[in-house]
């Protein structure tokens, strides 16, 4: 059974965010062992200059990187990342699983994005819109699409 890690920065406040993300969490037992890991943002001044944004995310990225399996295939999910359909990243997910590379990581950014490290440790950057969304709701996308991967690649009836 494949194993996918979720990696992201910052809490689920609301409880409709948890219950959505709990809710496709519980889906993906039939398919995947997922672990959703939780880090701090670092804390920033209001205003912060460019140079602090940069340590913050260095610093995010220190304890992140603890949280990457050695031969986990990575995703970072960064405004430049290239999209691809819900069928592309099923295959994807396939193909990942039949060369055996172990795990399967996904790295949600904190406000500020991914720290150049964390970007260049990606094997696929990925970007799910030219739109921005808030963190919380990318971690629901990003679980409803991880199942709906599985669905398409198992010839279920949940994608359309």
């Amino acid at each position: 059974m494949q194993r996918i890690n979720i990696v992201c920065f910052g809490k689920l406040k609301e409880a409709f965010w948890r219950d959505a993300v709990a809710e496709y969490s519980k889906r993906l037992n039939a398919f995947c062992k997922l672990t959703i890991t939780e880090i701090n943002e670092e804390p920033l001044s209001q205003k912060p200059s460019d140079r602090e944004i940069e340590q913050a995310l260095e610093a995010e990225a220190d304890i992140a990187m603890k949280h990457i399996p050695e031969r986990s295939y990575v995703f970072a999910l960064c405004v430049e990342g290239t999209q691809m359909t819900s069928e592309e990243l099923s295959a994807k997910l396939d193909n990942i699983g039949v060369s055996g590379a172990g795990d399967v990581t996904f790295l949600i950014g904190s406000s500020y994005g991914l720290s150049k490290r964390l970007k260049a440790r990606a094997d696929c950057r990925i970007s799910f819109s030219k739109m921005t969304f808030p963190h919380q709701l990318m971690r629901v996308i990003l679980t409803e699409q991880i199942y709906r991967a599985y669905t398409i690649s198992t010839g279920k009836s949940y994608h359309k």
